[in-house]
């Protein structure tokens, strides 16, 4: 079926309804009355001789055929926008929108940060971290990197790393503690979050048959680690978030094994929008990094410390 230019605005209409799901926000988005936006609707199912939306109390919610159209007009538009970006790049456009967890901001991806707008300095970029999963609406986040299974209902998700846990703590407290096994990690206080993997996995893991002891607990990773750096107690980390405070020396390595994580790190952007350029480059940026073990974050703090084994 050929679509006439004049039913154009009507699509365009729909897009936005589609996006919200719900008439009054498309309304407002578009300048328009409720009553428009639902005249421009019932003109395309006329002419699709398809229903779009199913029409209830509460509201409205797009039907399969509905959001087959969703999806096709969305990434046209997209398209459209995209290209004429490129035809006359506007430098005070909107920046990418980056959503992310505040540990994984923190101690992986602002210490390489300097080298992506090192590279591409016509970027502009709106980091947001959050624990709660984003909702990647209009005006919301153009990519997220989440750490999870992998699948979300309606993004797309790409694998960017894998991570692994271990036992660490400050120097001062291993030296006062002489820990020279796993079991006797048991003796020291421990930290928790919240994990889906704990210190029961690890010491099970490590083979060791202990008593846990009850243990502090902080609902962010990035708390964890500062209280280990304070000698509160030892932490179960992540590899990739216990990285620059290894370099530092501010932590170091307790004896034991490497659990694999349950959970990997994805990039994640939604399934009916196409990255932009711009989110495009950012997240090849992100999967070179992921892969690039040969260069180190670099330390705003000056020189790393020398390591020692314990």
């Amino acid at each position: 079926m050929k679509l006439r230019p004049a039913l154009l605005p009507a699509l365009g209409v729909f897009v936005a309804a589609a996006r919200h799901q719900n008439f009054a926000h498309a309304a407002d988005e578009l300048h328009l009355t409720a009553s428009a936006v639902s005249h421009h609707i019932r003109k395309l199912e006329a002419l699709l001789g398809a229903t779009l939306f199913h029409r209830h109390a509460r509201g409205v919610r797009l039907t399969v055929e509905g959001r087959q159209l969703a999806d096709a007009a969305g990434a046209a538009l997209d398209d459209i926008a995209a290209v004429a970006g490129n035809l006359h790049p506007d430098p005070d456009a909107a920046p990418l929108r980056v959503t992310t967890l505040r540990s994984l901001s923190y101690c992986w991806l602002l210490p390489r940060l300097p080298r992506f707008c090192q590279a591409h300095p016509h970027v502009r970029l709106d980091i947001q971290t959050d624990s709660a999963f984003s909702r990647f609406e209009e005006g919301g986040p153009d990519l997220g990197v989440r750490y999870g299974e992998g699948h979300w209902p309606g993004l797309h998700a790409h694998h960017l790393m894998d991570d692994e846990l271990f036992p660490v703590a400050s120097p001062a407290l291993v030296q006062r503690a002489r820990i020279a096994a796993p079991r006797d990690i048991a003796g020291l206080p421990l930290l928790s979050d919240l994990s889906p993997q704990s210190w029961r996995d690890w010491f099970r893991a490590a083979g060791a048959r202990v008593q846990l002891p009850p243990m502090h607990t902080f609902n962010d990773s990035t708390d964890v680690m500062r209280a280990a750096v304070y000698g509160i107690g030892a932490a179960l980390a992540r590899k990739h978030i216990a990285e620059p405070y290894l370099q530092q020396y501010e932590l170091v390595r307790l004896p034991g094994p490497a659990l694999k994580a349950r959970y990997a790190y994805y990039i994640v952007y939604p399934a009916h929008r196409p990255p932009s350029p711009a989110a495009t480059l950012f997240i090849d940026w992100l999967k070179r990094e992921a892969v690039d073990e040969r260069t180190p974050p670099p330390s705003p703090g000056g020189r790393a410390r020398p390591r020692t084994r314990t």
